[in-house]
């Protein structure tokens, strides 16, 4: 995999646009966000080292779904299709990792939607 600098507050992925890489961080950290219909941001979350972004393209290679910036100069490693559908021929076992940050945030998804959902019936 190739290795990737950014420096603080440069926009790694920019929501809407095509790609087809994910990305894993080596160093430093990184803000998740949509940009909503009024404009404004939605900040998602933070991530760190270890954890990867950009993954659901590999799979749909769909426009991406959220803006992702550096917090802070970072090193990031590059997965591409290529790499990807490598990986899932001869070492599908090293995919799992993957697979369960794709389940964990649906489930985040899903709960944000329920909260959501509870305080419509409230009011």
């Amino acid at each position: 995999m190739k290795r990737r600098l950014f420096k603080k507050g440069t926009p790694i992925i920019k929501e809407g646009t095509l790609s087809d890489c994910a990305y894993i961080i080596e160093s430093g950290s990184v803000k998740v966000s949509k940009t909503l219909s009024s404009g404004e941001e939605q900040v998602i979350g933070n991530l760190q080292e270890n954890e990867i972004f950009g993954e659901m393209s590999l799979i749909d290679s769909l426009p991406r779904s959220a803006n992702v910036v550096a917090l802070e100069d970072c090193s990031v490693s590059v997965m591409t299709q290529e790499s990807f559908n490598s990986l899932s021929q001869h070492n599908p076992g090293a995919l799992m990792p993957v697979l369960k940050v794709l389940a964990i945030r649906l489930r985040k998804a899903l709960e944000g939607l329920e909260e959501i959902e509870s305080r419509n019936c409230i009011t």
